[in-house]
């Protein structure tokens, strides 16, 4: 594997030298562009209960935080490196009680059901192993009424996003109807999609009955 295939796998689950550089990229340039916009899009109730799966450097995190702020955000992440690297941004809020940051899967989410109002992943459904099963372990910890926001950088339709599926190792890239379609089938009602036109980005809200 070459350099340019390494670095570009870490993306999966950072590690190493590599992945903290990873994350620390996360937390700016085009991502934080495209949470941006999400944000803008996605009212969070200010005694929220969030979880942000996935949670990268931990910006995201941070920004719901803000929204959020009578209530808690719990971020998870398989990678160890970016678990640390979210604590360390969000320490503040740690210390207060009103955030935390654990280490795990979205196939076996370390919490009770019916424990948040909101759940988010961002630019991390491409890697999730059996979406439909992992789509209804995000259901089962949510409250009724609870939403599922999903937002990915590629929307499947523009074709310069498919070398990505080549170029990294087990990435997968849901097209707008494929969400709607796994998301439904796994218990979620509501489902609506938003787009940018210009930039292929898509989030896609999910509503647990």
């Amino acid at each position: 594997m070459g350099l340019l295939n390494f670095m570009l796998n870490n993306t999966r689950k950072p590690e190493g030298l590599f992945g903290r550089l990873m994350v620390n990229g996360m937390n700016g340039g085009p991502h934080a562009a495209l949470a941006r916009w999400a944000m803008s899009l996605l009212p969070i109730e200010e005694g929220a209960q969030v979880l942000d799966i996935g949670c990268g450097g931990g910006a995201n995190i941070a920004r719901m935080l803000r929204r959020a702020a009578e209530g808690t955000v719990v971020g998870i992440d398989y990678s160890p490196v970016s678990v640390r690297k979210s604590i360390k941004v969000n320490a503040d809020a740690i210390r207060g009680g009103c955030c935390r940051v654990v280490e795990g899967t979205v196939e076996a989410l370390p919490f009770a059901e019916a424990t948040f109002d909101l759940a988010t992943a961002f630019e991390t459904v491409y890697f999730w192993p059996d979406l439909g099963s992992c789509f209804s372990e995000v259901r089962r910890v949510l409250r009724p009424g609870g939403r599922f926001a999903i937002v990915n950088e590629i929307d499947g339709i523009d074709p310069s996003g498919d070398k990505w599926e080549h170029l990294i190792s087990g990435m997968r890239i849901y097209k707008p109807d494929a969400l709607r379609w796994s998301l439904g089938d796994a218990g979620f009602d509501h489902v609506s999609i938003s787009q940018h036109g210009e930039r292929h980005w898509l989030m896609a809200v999910a509503t647990k009955a």
